[in-house]
Formats: structure tokens, C-alpha cells, sequence
């Protein structure tokens, strides 16, 4: 087992229904940590430059504009196998494929609105981490 680290953002949908606290329990029972927590609006520009990786997918600019309707919460998550752990606790995309218990099946909207996004690979984790996060700002 290693220690890893992962990026977690609750999105829009999430934070307007105050799930954030929910959210929260479910990643810390899974095991995860919060060592680094951010309340922040992205503007296009910032929505586009994250999700640059999808910019010629069909998708993109809805993703973008749905990234922006409202607040975000980025975080940082640390522990065991950290980025799989999350992507367990978190649930397929399409949350009417999602495991019963998991962050999409009991809170997603939509496949786009699926309350949280999460690294898919130690590499991307620490790429996307640094676009939120200083090391200053991470406390484990």
C-alpha cells in the first residue's frame, strides 16, 4: 500500500445543495484525509485551462459552463491508494451505473452533474493538485 495524494473537487450541484459536509463524511470514512480544503469560484478561463485535456471532446464547453455556474470545493486528499480509494467512494460517472453507498449514486443530478470530480492517476493528481494548491497550503 502506498500514500498517496488526490485531488477531490465537489462541484457545482453539490455545493449548492450543502452537501459539502456530506461529501466530507463519506471521503473521511472511506478512509481519506482532507489536508487541503478550498472554497473557490472558477472563472471560464480557469474551467477551461483544468479541463484543457477535454477541449476537443463535444462535451467541453458544456463542462465548462457548468464548472462555472457556481462554487466549487477543491481539496486534497491523502491516504492508502488514495486516487483508487476515491474513485471507489466517488462511483462510476454515469450514477445510474454508480455503486449503491457511493458519493454519485446517493448525490449526482446527471452524468455531468455528478457532485465530484476525481484525479484518475498519480500523475494527473499531482498536476491537478498544483493548479489549486500550493505545497504552503497543504498541511497532512
Amino acid at each position: 500500500m502506498a500514500l498517496e495524494r488526490t485531488l477531490s473537487i465537489i462541484k457545482p450541484d453539490a455545493t449548492r445543495r450543502n452537501l459539502t459536509g456530506a461529501i466530507n463524511a463519506k471521503l473521511e470514512g472511506a478512509g481519506l484525509r482532507i489536508v487541503a480544503q478550498r472554497r473557490v469560484r472558477l472563472t471560464t478561463a480557469q474551467a477551461e485551462a483544468f479541463y484543457a485535456v477535454h477541449r476537443e471532446r463535444p462535451f467541453f464547453r458544456d463542462l465548462v459552463t457548468f464548472m462555472v455556474s457556481g462554487p466549487v470545493v477543491a481539496q486534497v486528499l491523502e491516504g492508502e491508494n488514495a486516487v483508487a480509494r476515491n474513485r471507489e467512494v466517488m462511483g462510476a460517472t454515469n450514477p445510474a451505473n454508480a455503486a449503491p453507498g457511493t458519493i454519485r449514486k446517493e448525490f449526482a443530478e446527471s452524468i455531468e452533474a455528478n457532485s465530484v470530480h476525481g484525479s484518475d492517476s498519480a500523475e494527473n493528481a499531482a498536476i491537478e493538485i498544483a493548479f489549486f494548491f500550493s505545497a504552503l497550503d497543504i498541511v497532512g
